[in-house]
């Protein structure tokens, strides 16, 4: 047997969130940035995330990061998110859950009632979770994501099930947007392995396109994931209340809102004259989770409006796991289903 993998187990809204604190192998780069392309390429960190991610200590939709320093000393930690087909350049209900953890944990010293910011840099940039205690009781996390804007808007593009109407917008990761009622489709558990198909499409078939390529850092390039959404308009209070799932990767869905779906919602709905500052997305997961999101500030970034989104949810701890590896096992590391 090898040496013992230590995890924690976290969700977010229901969507997984496995912390590996002390990754076995060396993760090399100056920066997180650098040290995800070092993830990506190394056979033993990549092998490592098929370990934990893939069947049988896995599965198709699992979450997780590996921890490692930060940029600089600003920030209290760093983190390598990562999924079944590799590594993101940005999570929100991850950093919530890191969030939670580092004050559960004791890594970020909080006072029992209070707000305590915890300054994590992820591959897109420095992010904030800024967690809510009473009496020593996590009550919230706001995810305070980097800047985020519209790409493009009402882009009219050609699927299997005729033309479609997206959005495109950044939040940490490049999502498209578009309505569920467009492929007669409702953000519903019925509707699950249609809207799988759905945002699988549509992500590959704008990968390549111009409006998957960052501005500035081609790291970032690519479709993360397609956001299928109902609109329900505007509530008795006057909050916008939408539901989605968000089909990242190659047809992984998330359980959450997304938590950088959410922000990229919140960029492309203020960019449309849909949401103002002040203003309160409530936004649902086909689970029925919620996050609530807001724009904190307005600014510009990469010669565009911009959004400071900040997204609020909670954390839950529930578990924690030792894997080995037995050197007889054929099936190391793993394998996925879809």
């Amino acid at each position: 047997m090898g040496i013992p993998i230590n995890t924690v187990e976290y969700h977010t809204g229901g969507e997984p969130f496995r912390i590996i604190a002390n990754p076995p192998h060396r993760i090399a780069g100056a920066t997180v940035g650098e040290r995800r392309v070092f993830a990506i390429s190394d056979p033993k960190v990549d092998g490592l995330r098929r370990l934990l991610c893939h069947e049988p200590r896995g599965h198709a939709d699992m979450y997780g990061g590996f921890i490692v320093e930060p940029d600089d000393s600003d920030a209290h930690f760093g983190v390598l998110f990562w999924h079944k087909d590799g590594f993101s350049t940005a999570c929100g209900h991850g950093t919530i859950a890191l969030g939670a953890w580092a004050v559960r944990s004791g890594i970020v010293s909080a006072e029992p009632t209070g707000v305590t910011p915890v300054r994590i840099d992820v591959p897109s940039g420095r992010v904030t979770a800024n967690v809510h205690t009473i009496n020593g009781r996590v009550t919230a996390v706001d995810f305070i994501n980097v800047p985020s804007y519209l790409i493009a808007k009402d882009l009219v593009i050609s699927t299997s099930q005729g033309p479609a109407t997206v959005d495109v917008g950044y939040g940490g990761a490049i999502y498209a947007h578009v309505p569920a009622a467009q492929f007669g489709l409702a953000v519903t558990p019925g509707h699950y392995a249609d809207l799988i198909a759905v945002g699988r499409e549509i992500k590959w078939l704008l990968n390549k396109h111009d409006v998957a390529k960052h501005p500035s850092d081609p790291r970032l390039d690519g479709i993360y994931g397609t956001i299928l959404y109902d609109d329900f308009g505007a509530d008795a209070e006057g909050q916008l209340f939408q539901r989605n799932v968000t089909v990242f990767a190659d047809g992984e869905v998330d359980r959450s809102p997304c938590g950088s779906g959410t922000a990229s919602r919140l960029a492309v709905l203020a960019a449309k004259g849909e949401l103002a500052e002040g203003q309160v997305l409530v936004h649902d997961s086909i689970i029925g989770s919620r996050f609530i999101g807001r724009i904190g500030e307005s600014l510009v970034a990469e010669g565009r409006d911009a959004v400071i989104p900040v997204v609020t949810g909670n954390a839950f701890e529930v578990g924690t796991a030792s894997f080995t590896v037995d050197e007889d096992d054929e099936l190391v590391p793993g394998f996925v289903l879809r």
